[in-house]
């Protein structure tokens, strides 16, 4: 009974020992299948980071301004008899514009011209009796007096009469009319606004610190629209001799030829003031940028190989940069790339570091330096 108690006894022991060995390679084989696990890859988008000539630039808000830009009004008070123009009109210099009612100024003048014409009988009838020696000098310097007031009169009254044809002061656009025939009308009422459109000024500021890298004659761009095909060239043409104190900026003036009216009086527009040589950086979308309070970071995709050892695979290591200025779609890297590094351009927010990837390039996001976003 004894021999077969132990026989039983060691006969157990001897299945749980085998049950254990069993289990704990098992347990081995899980361990090691598990620290070899890879999840499938993700999809993502990527480009190589490249090098470019990026011009160095200020960048400010600026103002269109008009060369030449009056509201025209009236000089005397008076009826409007005539508007000889249209609203939204390109007009010359000197043309007439609004006529005012001249009737009386008209019969003051022909009056004035009847006292300067006997004025000058009276004048040519004295001159002869003075070499007659019958009339005194005294009398005929009286009557060459009055014929030069009759004269100054007469040129009083023209002149008023001048004045009530309200004319254009230089060429230019006109706005909308604020008359209307009949209307009576004070000296200084406006009557339509002017605007010289080519060229046009474009006034901006920029801060002290930036004031002396802008020269006269510099190059300068301006949009007024992300729609617009092209940014307008023109040149620094003035920049102002104090800095304002309230905002320790100075205010630069720049001209531009404006055919084709793209620029108005009152836009505002996006200046980029040409300062200094081109700067080779290298370019990223900004889409390939994530941003993080601790620092931003690009996934750069590699060869990698997994932390036991084996098969190695094509997977994505983050990597901190430091960002430069922007341009449109694009964004300037300044260190932490090197040119032909290979960067994750979409999907970067579903990555992690080591993570596995699989690049599709069929549809990329964008990378243009000049935009033209579609109407939505």
């Amino acid at each position: 009974m004894t021999k077969r108690f132990w026989l039983v006894l060691m006969l157990s022991l001897g299945a749980v020992a085998l049950l254990g060995v069993v289990k704990f390679f098992q347990v081995q084989a899980m361990v090691a299948q598990a620290a070899s696990f890879q999840p499938p890859p993700e999809a993502v988008t990527t480009i190589k980071a490249r090098q470019e000539q990026w011009p160095t630039t200020l960048e400010a808000i600026g103002t269109v301004a008009a060369v030449h830009g009056v509201t025209v009004s009236a000089d005397l008070p008076g009826v409007v008899e005539t508007i000889a123009f249209d609203s939204g009109r390109t007009v010359t210099a000197g043309e007439v514009l609004v006529r005012l009612d001249s009737r009386q100024e008209q019969a003051q003048l022909a009056a004035a011209e009847a006292q300067r014409d006997l004025a000058r009988l009276n004048l040519d009838r004295t001159r002869g009796l003075v070499e007659q020696g019958i009339v005194a000098v005294a009398d005929s310097d009286r009557v060459v007096a009055e014929y030069k007031q009759a004269v100054a009169r007469v040129g009083e009254i023209r002149a008023t009469i001048e004045r009530k044809q309200i004319k254009a002061p230089f060429a230019g656009v006109l706005g909308i009319r604020q008359v209307n025939l009949g209307q009576y009308m004070n000296a200084g009422n406006p009557v339509v606004p002017l605007q010289s459109l080519d060229p046009i000024y474009v006034n901006f500021s920029v801060p002290q610190q930036q004031a002396g890298a802008l020269r006269v004659g510099g190059d300068v761009e301006v949009t007024a629209d992300a729609r617009q095909p092209e940014p307008l060239q023109g040149r620094v043409s003035a920049l102002d001799s104090v800095v304002d104190p309230a905002t320790r900026n100075v205010q630069v003036q720049a001209t531009f030829r404006n055919p084709d009216a793209r620029l108005r009086p009152g836009m505002f527009v996006q200046a980029h003031v040409h300062v200094g040589e081109a700067a080779r950086v290298l370019t990223l979308p900004a889409s390939a940028i994530s941003y993080a309070p601790y620092g931003d970071s690009v996934f750069v995709v590699a060869q990698l190989e997994p932390p036991g050892g084996g098969r190695g695979y094509r997977g994505v290591r983050q990597q901190f940069v430091k960002l430069g200025p922007t341009r449109g779609d694009q964004v300037a890297v300044v260190s932490g790339l090197t040119a032909g590094d290979e960067v994750v351009t979409s999907g970067a927010f579903k990555l992690r570091n080591g993570a596995a990837v699989l690049v599709n390039n069929v549809v990329q996001p964008g990378n243009d330096p000049r935009p033209q976003p579609e109407d939505n």
